[in-house]
């Protein structure tokens, strides 16, 4: 089974909470928004902690170190195609301006034997929670349900 684990920033915005999505990199999401947003997250082998996993996969994620602070256990969820997604809420400000994307390479156009670089985020931004409810990964809605519990 695959893992994964990430940190969700949250700060306080004009109307209410607001979370720091991606929209996930690559040629697969480029034209869509409804569920192409996500926390920032990776996987991970057995063995590795999934807290210290989420923490090194955000700094590869979005180029910046993780932000220091309380963090808030917001658990798991599985997705739809199997993976468990272990995340925890972070309340920071970060600029989306100053994040460098780290990259990954596939084949692309499949079975053409040319391989490509894609960003692992091309996009990083702030959303209310209602609206990142209607673009996040729709297992991970779970995440933003939790963290609104929580009391600010």
């Amino acid at each position: 089974m695959r893992r994964s684990a990430g940190l969700l920033l949250f700060r306080p915005g004009a109307e209410g909470r607001e979370v720091l999505l991606g929209h996930m990199g690559g040629p697969f999401f480029a034209r869509r928004d409804a569920g192409a947003w996500t926390v920032p997250k990776g996987e991970y082998e057995p063995g590795e902690s999934p807290w210290a996993a989420a923490r090194r996969e955000f700094e590869e994620e979005l180029g910046l170190p993780p932000p220091d602070g309380e963090a808030i256990d917001l658990g798991e969820v599985r997705q739809s195609g199997g993976k468990v997604v272990t995340a925890w809420a972070l309340e920071a400000d970060l600029d989306p301006a100053t994040i460098a994307p780290g990259t990954f390479r596939m084949e692309w156009p499949p079975r053409s034997g040319r391989f490509q670089e894609f960003p692992e985020l091309d996009r990083v931004a702030w959303f209310g929670v209602d609206r990142a409810r209607e673009v996040i990964v729709k297992a991970q809605t779970a995440f933003l349900d939790r963290l609104t519990e929580h009391s600010p």
